[in-house]
């Protein structure tokens, strides 16, 4: 038995990615502690995960609970943050770590020279090759997400009849306004789409979402900051297929094996966070404009286009989103 404290602060999608190394840890070996450090706004992504022993939260910084982590005495630290504040944590523990390699450096190399040197390896993967001296082994299941039943959405109770016999779920939310699908082209989309859709985002998404209600002619219902992440993880999960920027619930949906139709606009699937199916890598469609001299124009994303044109959103074509979506089961 061994007592472990994984460190990830943020945020939704970096969380479920992490869910893997969780859930090998634990059943590999049961008497295994497994510990969470996150932000406590990100507790809810953890919340019901039966393979955390404990959750530890912070509102902005980690001497909130550096006491109660000393008296905790782990084994191993295990940090998929690997940021100045992960550090600190660490040097303040003083206990045996163990990271991954962030390839920052080649990252840059992508922004900034449009150079191709990242390998073809997921993140999660990136996460088990640094934990081989521990000799977790990925079991290729894939993500995990759990929802509390009093999260669980009842269908009938929220959606009209014309949804009962399913729908897709089309997240237009995301935390940068570069990963976004534009407007305009999600009412594009729905128009050519002949299947009730139900859309996805925050508070901050629902006035884009009742106008894309408007403006579309199908069977559009706007879930955006009606539900919480576990609500709309719910939702997520009685869906039929997924279209998704590339977000927090991209990696949600791919926790449930949902089918996926990926939108890709100034961040590119290369940096190793494209969805995680391993063992029905089928099921997900990624749609990008390849090639552009701009792209990618950053790893996170930006407010606006940095050049004005938005091309490797505005470039896409949605007959190929559909093309997509035809392929998927």
């Amino acid at each position: 038995m061994a007592k472990y404290l994984i460190i990830r602060f943020s945020s939704i999608g970096d969380i479920v990615l992490t869910s893997p190394i969780v859930r090998c840890l634990k059943k590999q070996n049961e008497f295994n502690q497994i510990h969470f450090i996150t932000k406590e706004n990100f507790k809810s992504t953890l919340s019901d995960n039966p393979y955390l022993d404990k959750i530890y939260t912070i509102k902005s910084s980690v001497n909130e609970v550096i006491d109660q982590l000393k008296e905790e005495n782990y084994d191993y630290i295990i940090d998929l943050h690997k940021n100045v504040r992960s550090a600190a944590l660490k040097l303040k523990l003083k206990r045996p770590s163990y990271s991954y390699h962030k390839l920052n450096f080649k990252k840059w190399l992508a922004v900034k020279f449009k150079m191709k040197f990242l390998p073809p390896i997921h993140i999660v993967d990136r996460y088990f090759d640094a934990l081989e001296k521990l000799s977790v082994k990925n079991d290729h299941l894939g993500l995990d997400f759990f929802i509390h039943p009093e999260n669980e959405i009842n269908l009938k109770n929220f959606l009209s009849a014309d949804f009962h016999s399913g729908f897709y779920a089309l997240i237009i939310g995301g935390a940068h306004e570069t990963k976004k699908f534009p407007e305009l082209k999600i009412i594009d989309l729905l128009n050519k789409i002949n299947f009730p859709v139900v859309l996805l985002g925050d508070k901050n998404d629902k006035i884009i979402g009742d106008k894309i209600c408007k403006s579309s002619i199908g069977k559009i219902f706007n879930a955006c900051g009606m539900l919480s992440l576990q609500q709309s993880a719910s939702i997520i999960k009685q869906c039929n297929k997924v279209i998704t920027n590339d977000t927090g619930l991209m990696h949600i949906a791919a926790a449930f094996n949902k089918p996926i139709v990926s939108l890709w606009g100034n961040t590119i699937p290369e940096f190793g966070m494209f969805p995680y199916m391993p063992k029905q890598s089928n099921k997900s469609q990624l749609i990008q404009i390849k090639n552009l001299s701009c792209r990618p124009c950053s790893k996170i994303g930006y407010s606006s286009c940095p050049k004005g044109h938005f091309n490797c959103m505005n470039l896409i074509d949605t007959k190929d989103i559909i093309e997509a979506l035809d392929k998927i089961n």
